[in-house]
């Protein structure tokens, strides 16, 4: 025979889930939180020096954000840093130093085709796709913590 549940306990039952799910949900804003402000410092400096070569210097950390980031926000982080991963392993293959490159005078030994991809690349991070996907998580990081991703 199994016990009865009455309304009391019913109502107990559900309390408790509740505020199991709430919590859960709690603790991966706060980890996301926590994470974008261990990585604002960073991130500012990053954008105040501009250029993808100084976002690439911080892909490491834009790659943890994306991986803590609520999922109604995470298309967009992957957005933003699939762009910037793609941009790295094209001045990777291409054997390119980031923060030398030139795309007005490149390396004599850059190909072509190596150029086309680093070229395609950069192009990628400035569509309105990547530029959108940015705004919305500038907001979100925003309304969610309560700060700004950088200043």
């Amino acid at each position: 025979m199994r016990p009865r549940v009455g309304a009391l306990g019913t109502a107990g039952l559900a309390l408790l889930l509740t505020g199991s799910l709430s919590a859960c949900a709690e603790d991966r804003f706060e980890a996301y939180c926590e994470r974008v402000e261990e990585h604002r410092v960073a991130l500012t400096e990053a954008v105040a020096a501009g250029g993808s070569d100084a976002l690439l210097g911080v892909l490491p950390r834009l790659q943890e954000l994306r991986d803590e980031a609520p999922r109604d926000i995470a298309d967009e982080w992957q957005q933003v840093v699939g762009r910037l991963e793609a941009l790295e392993r094209a001045l990777e293959d291409a054997g390119v130093d980031p923060a030398s490159y030139d795309r007005e005078a490149p390396p004599e030994d850059l190909d072509d085709q190596q150029r086309a991809a680093i070229d395609g690349a950069a192009r990628e991070l400035v569509r309105p796709t990547t530029v959108a996907a940015l705004q919305a998580v500038e907001t979100q990081v925003r309304d969610v913590c309560g700060t700004p991703l950088y200043q």
